[in-house]
């Protein structure tokens, strides 16, 4: 299993139930698959340009740990989901040391 992290980008216009229904239907696919998973709500933000003719979005950060031939499942689903306007997956490193974070910075 490896860790992985989405960062959702949902329409201004879902209600909370909506927004809800909707998170509760990924998390679904994840812990179907044995995975392990954190729901973050950044809340309603602004956004710097229009998407789909909206200044504003809700984000939310799915952070899980699964197996790689899931997040494919994970982003079709998504893809076709209404209420979605942006999203995108990561790997996240499994160890990361002090001085691998130094050589980055």
């Amino acid at each position: 299993m490896r860790k992985f992290e989405t960062l959702l980008l949902l329409s201004p216009e879902l209600s909370p139930d909506a927004r809800e229904a909707l998170l509760v239907k990924l998390v679904s696919i994840i812990e179907k698959n044995k995975g392990q998973f954190t729901v973050n709500h950044w809340g309603m933000r602004d956004l710097a340009y229009p998407v789909q003719k909206h200044m504003r979005g809700y984000y939310v950060l799915l952070e899980y740990t699964t197996y790689p031939n899931i997040i494919e499942e994970l982003e079709r689903i998504i893809r076709i989901t209404n209420g979605i306007f942006k999203f995108m997956t990561i790997k996240l490193e499994e160890h990361i040391e002090e001085k691998q974070l130094e050589e980055v910075v």
